[in-house]
């Protein structure tokens, strides 16, 4: 694992500072209303499509990885994360971990929004003894072309 950690930091490093973009599809109701659901909202203002105070969960924007239909089974690793979201790890034998989240909203998401992400890998740090651990830090962007930034993220990823 010590030699994977490695070639992950080297990977890492090299990347700091590229900005990637993927269109994440158009904000469908239904599917939004469907994330509120699974996260245990009864309101009907998130719920229910046809409320007249329907709005987007907040989280729902930022829980986007990729647009409809979804993954094939080349893009994900045999953990199930996509084998591209933590810069550097692709095809690598490491663990990977959720190392925090800080969320930002500008704006709120409205269904028929087309969700674009821009993202960039800003930081890799080695943590801990020994082998130790890396710590990734990735900014995130969510926007539209027509009304800009809608949210901002930063995540950390650990890599063991």
């Amino acid at each position: 694992m010590a030699a994977a950690v490695d070639l992950a930091e080297r990977r890492a490093r090299a990347l700091i500072g590229r900005v990637e973009r993927r269109s994440l599809g158009v904000v469908r109701a239904a599917e939004a209303a469907e994330f509120a659901r699974a996260a245990g909202e009864t309101s009907p203002r998130l719920v229910d499509p046809d409320d007249a105070g329907f709005v987007v969960h907040p989280m729902y924007v930022v829980s986007l990885l990729r647009g409809a239909p979804g993954p094939g089974d080349e893009e994900l690793r045999p953990d199930g994360m996509y084998r591209d979201e933590v810069p550097g790890t692709d095809g690598l034998d490491v663990g990977l971990m959720a190392g925090g989240q800080d969320v930002r909203w500008l704006a709120g998401v409205r269904p028929g929004d087309r969700i674009e992400v821009r993202r960039t890998l800003t930081a890799v740090e080695r943590k801990g003894r020994g082998t130790g651990f890396l710590l990734l830090t990735v900014e995130k962007t969510y926007g539209t072309a027509e009304r800009g930034a809608l949210a901002e993220v930063t995540e950390r990823f650990i890599v063991r």
